[in-house]
């Protein structure tokens, strides 16, 4: 059965349709869009009119595209930008009047269950032990920990994402080392007093960890960080994104997403495998188990700070 998840999140939209195949998902189509609705927030803390009606076409899009190839079943999940909006739940019900699906504002427990479920499944190898799942967004970095047989234990979220960061604290193309070190430095201060549990691995998803791939390899860890931040910071976004194949958007963020990764991995005491599924990915694993989440029926523990 073909099943469509579409991602409503603070630096992209994105459509995976994708069927179950020898207990692997099998991809028919991916589509992103750089929508930035982290930046289209007003003082009040509400995303833009114009903002909205932007996103509620491109997913009637998405949607149409899906339901073109045969997509069964659809859902649609917006994450930290919607989230945190004030006016969020307005947005998700005009986004959702637009493109004849509901779309569902997830909690960051939600979102770190069906990205462990994404993250976990699609790594191809078998896994034991405990594993911890790094998903750095725009708007909100999660940790999710739990182990494959027995599912998600503990979810733990922050409202700091590599979007907000670049909008609030970095302006040079390239960035100075005096930006790289102030985003570090707010960093540090952020995730100050901050314990995690060290799993026996750990797996980074999300838009950041996936365009590393092309910069520094499949394994991220203090070397190849340190050498993804010094590219970044050697040449301008347009440059960089031309030379890795990459949009020049989201290489515009990637240097607070890559200083994210660094300390999350510190915390962890592991380095991050760059995993090939993730939030969308859950989402249909998801439905095609019939939300039963792939676990062992406890909730998982939320966690935010």
């Amino acid at each position: 059965m073909l099943c469509a998840a579409i991602d409503i999140g603070s630096n992209t939209t994105r459509v995976l349709v994708a069927e179950s195949m020898d207990g692997q998902l099998k991809k028919v189509m991916e589509q992103r869009a750089y929508t930035r609705i982290s930046k289209a927030v007003d003082d009040e803390g509400r995303i833009r009119p114009d903002k909205i009606r932007e996103v509620g076409e491109l997913v009637a899009t998405q949607v149409r595209l899906a339901r073109e190839l045969g997509a069964v079943e659809i859902r649609a999940v917006a994450t930290a930008a919607v989230r945190e909006a004030s006016n969020g739940p307005a947005v998700a019900a005009a986004i959702s009047a637009a493109a004849g699906v509901d779309v569902e504002i997830l909690s960051g427990e939600e979102e770190g269950r069906l990205s462990f479920i994404g993250a976990t499944k699609a790594l191809g190898h078998p896994t034991e032990g405990s594993i911890g799942v790094v998903d750095v967004g725009g708007g909100s970095t999660e940790v999710i920990l739990g182990t494959v047989p027995d599912g998600v234990d503990e979810v733990r979220s922050w409202h700091i994402g590599s979007g907000v960061l670049a909008d609030e604290l970095m302006t040079s193309d390239p960035p100075s080392a005096a930006e790289i070190r102030r985003v570090r430095d707010h960093i540090e201060d952020f995730f100050h007093g901050v314990e995690i549990d060290h799993p026996d691995q750990a797996v980074a998803v999300g838009g950041s960890a996936t365009s590393l791939r092309r910069l520094v390899g499949a394994v991220l860890e203090y070397e190849t960080l340190e050498r993804a931040i010094r590219v970044l910071s050697s040449e301008p976004a347009g440059d960089v994104a031309r030379r890795f194949e990459l949009d020049p958007r989201r290489v515009r963020i990637l240097t607070t997403g890559v200083l994210l990764l660094e300390k999350v991995s510190e915390l962890l005491g592991q380095p991050l495998q760059i995993g090939k599924g993730g939030l969308r990915e859950g989402v249909i694993l998801d439905l095609l188990n019939g939300g039963a989440g792939l676990s062992n029926g406890a909730g998982p523990a939320l966690r935010a700070a």
